[in-house]
């Protein structure tokens, strides 16, 4: 038992440094971008740019911050900024992820201070095929405008559509030459997302959509796997096999092992928040603490007291109540992250069949350990009788 104790131990440091880590480094992304998102534009923005109602901010590439509003009659109004040098910055709106054929609002401020906001269609690659005062954006007739804020450029325009802008490929590019006579120099560098205007979520499009839904699913097998499977197994051997001489050692296994499973869910969840900027409370909220039970739980381990001591009861009655309560919670968030990541019908089924089936199983072993327990007799206490 000490091997295993020292092999738990180190196992559970070496994963909880990892995750400390991602997490900070997620804690600063956030901090950074709500430091940013508190700047109030309406000191120097005039409107509707400066008073946005219902305004949605979000980094979404490098020191990219995007700020928009979306009405209910299709008005989107956006506010894009970045650190600013020289050269121009651009936004585009693509069909299809593509430069070619998009259309685009670029920026910049020239060495005498002046703004300058253009609209651009892009029919090749080169230079001479990104037409200035051109392009397919429904600009409304307030006029757009750039302004130069300390080193933060802001790009401000208006959009109409006839219908409710939802999942959109953006182009985002800088270059920090200056254009000349309004036609673009060459970008130092660019970007593509695919940003969704109804719940302001984005990720990278160049990265390939294939490895978001990979890591997306590996996150809710991990998490089924883990909190679904092995943990919930592994309360039942502790419950009802402890007859069998092997129960403990299996019980200590299956938890370990989905322990691991679900904590290296939790880091892939952690990954995925900072790439993609997705918030979701309830499901982060309840992931952490079915994490924190669970460490709980493993802590408990190594503070088992002696079958003789006198805190034995209460150590089995937290260990007992702690992991029902990290298990009840842990299927709910399961089935949250179903509904959240728009899980299949594959999914849906496959999941409630095993929670089905474990459900059953738990109704059907404790049946038979009550009725065994009523059929075990009671040792009622014998007294002498007194002869009269």
């Amino acid at each position: 038992m000490d091997m295993i104790s020292r092999l738990l131990m180190l196992s559970l440091f070496i994963m909880l440094i990892s995750l400390a880590q991602r997490k900070g480094m997620v804690m600063g992304v956030d901090e950074d971008a709500k430091a940013l998102c508190s700047v109030n534009l309406a000191q120097f923005l005039p409107p509707p740019y400066g008073g946005l109602e219902n305004m949605v901010c979000q980094p979404v590439w490098n020191s990219f911050l995007l700020r928009y509003s979306q009405t209910k009659d299709n008005v989107v109004t956006i506010v894009l900024s970045t650190v600013y040098t020289t050269g121009w910055v651009g936004m585009g709106f693509s069909r299809d992820g593509k430069m070619i054929n998009s259309s685009c609002m670029v920026g910049w401020v020239n060495p005498e201070g002046q703004g300058k906001i253009r609209q651009y269609y892009v029919e090749g690659l080169t230079p001479s095929k990104i037409k200035p005062e051109k392009g397919e954006l429904p600009l409304t007739s307030v006029p757009p405008l750039v302004y130069l804020q300390g080193a933060t450029i802001y790009l401000a325009f208006q959009l109409k559509y006839p219908n409710r802008l939802k999942n959109q490929p953006i182009l985002l590019a800088f270059a920090t030459k200056y254009p000349h006579h309004h036609h673009l120099t060459v970008h130092d560098d660019k970007t593509t997302i695919l940003f969704d205007f109804s719940s302001g979520n984005s990720f990278d499009v160049s990265a390939g959509p294939n490895d978001y839904t990979s890591s997306r699913k590996t996150h809710g097998v991990l998490g089924i796997l883990g909190w679904g499977l092995f943990c919930p197994f592994g309360a039942i051997f502790a419950r009802y096999l402890r007859n069998q001489k092997s129960w403990y050692y299996f019980h200590v296994s299956a938890q370990f092992i989905g322990f691991i499973l679900g904590l290296a869910g939790v880091v892939l969840g952690v990954q995925l928040h900072n790439n993609l900027q997705v918030h979701i409370p309830a499901h982060e909220g309840i992931g952490i603490l079915v994490l924190v039970l669970s460490i709980l739980q493993v802590l408990a381990f190594f503070l088992r007291p002696d079958r003789d001591s006198k805190y034995r009861k209460c150590w089995n009655l937290y260990h007992g109540w702690v992991g029902r309560i990290a298990l009840f919670f842990a299927a709910i968030n399961i089935v949250l992250g179903m509904h959240y990541a728009g899980a299949g019908e594959g999914w849906k089924i496959g999941y409630g069949f095993l929670l089905g089936t474990i459900m059953l199983v738990c109704i059907v072993l404790e049946t038979l350990l009550r009725l065994k327990k009523l059929d075990e007799p009671t040792h009622l206490p014998t007294y002498p009788m007194n002869s009269i």
